[in-house]
């Protein structure tokens, strides 16, 4: 039986600088689609950025001698995982940033595990609903209020991009339980799941791309545009796939999903200090809030440490955390 190396076996030095490139990437990656919409449609971004990931692992599955699912069943679900958990959402994360702060969206990205959780109870039946958790819930939304600012009115532009933001959260919501229930039992690798879901996203935005207009030639783009799509596509979607893969394998499904809590830290410096972007009060505050739900929807308080010769089963469609 496959089995990870848990957190009571692997050093922390072994996974930390891997924890926090990941957060690093994945919270700059907000960074890049803001910079990237200024010349690119959204939907273009997304397809430039998706089919330059889809190379990067497919050159890694070359390295490794893995290979891509042929189960038809498989690629049939990869239909709805990959719209739903790459086309949509990046596309969505686009436009919305094209009215907010690029750290407004890393905050919004950060509200994924809260629409999972009712998602996988009520509909997916995949997880339980408890006291504990539905405290969690509940303080998540009150942080999601906090955020909008509701008491500010709503409308607007910068409202509009917000729903936006948490549409493309809603996706991710969405796409997790369902590539939990309907593909993480297969006998694929992680890594040849996620190369066939993004090749199934490229086809999907090919298709779609030429009804939102002609895309430009990556060789007319600004060298910071086409800088943005690279990091994308090859950081932010391809090889942070397989980092965050190296994460659960060293520290544990539950361990390297809490780089969710650092991917809003690293998408409000970036912002902060690059782009020069500022936020209101009530912004931050909501982001702690959500943040607080989270943990307790998860368990993290209180949450006791596992024997050292506790083991457990390999996760095969790496979802342990979101990605912007």
């Amino acid at each position: 039986m496959n089995v990870e190396i848990t957190p009571d076996r692997a050093p922390v030095r072994s996974w930390l600088p891997g924890f926090v490139a990941l957060a690093a990437i994945w919270g700059s990656s907000f960074l890049f689609i803001k910079v990237g919409v200024t010349e690119l449609h959204p939907v273009h971004l997304t397809l430039y950025r998706v089919a330059t990931g889809a190379l990067t692992l497919l050159v890694v599955l070359a390295v490794l001698r893995d290979r891509l699912p042929r189960d038809l069943r498989v690629w049939a679900h990869m239909l709805v995982v990959a719209a739903l958990g790459v086309a949509v959402p990046f596309t969505l994360f686009g436009y919305g940033e094209q009215r907010v702060e690029s750290m407004l969206a890393g905050i919004w990205n950060a509200t994924t595990p809260l629409i999972v959780l009712p998602l996988a109870v009520l509909v997916f039946r995949t997880e339980r609903l408890t006291a504990r958790r539905a405290v969690g819930l509940g303080l998540g939304f009150v942080g999601v209020l906090v955020v909008l600012g509701v008491w500010e009115g709503v409308g607007g532009a910068h409202f509009v991009g917000q729903l936006m933001c948490f549409g493309a959260a809603a996706c991710y919501g969405l796409a997790i339980p369902y590539q939990k229930k309907f593909v993480a039992g297969s006998a694929y690798s992680g890594l040849s799941l996620s190369a066939a879901q993004l090749l199934v996203a490229t086809a999907q935005l090919a298709v779609v791309a030429p009804f939102v207009g002609t895309p430009p030639s990556p060789l007319g783009l600004s060298p910071r545009v086409a800088a943005s799509v690279l990091a994308l596509g090859a950081l932010g979607t391809g090889l942070a796939f397989v980092i965050n893969m190296r994460n659960i394998r060293l520290a544990g499904a539950s361990t390297a999903s809490t780089v969710t809590y650092l991917i809003p830290v690293f998408a409000v410096l970036v912002g902060a200090v690059v782009l020069g972007e500022r936020m209101n009060w009530h912004q931050p505050v909501g982001a702690f809030v959500v943040l607080v739900g989270v943990a307790v929807a998860q368990g993290l308080f209180g949450r006791r440490r596992r024997r050292p010769d506790a083991v457990a089963p390999t996760s095969r469609p790496v979802e342990a955390a979101t990605r912007g």
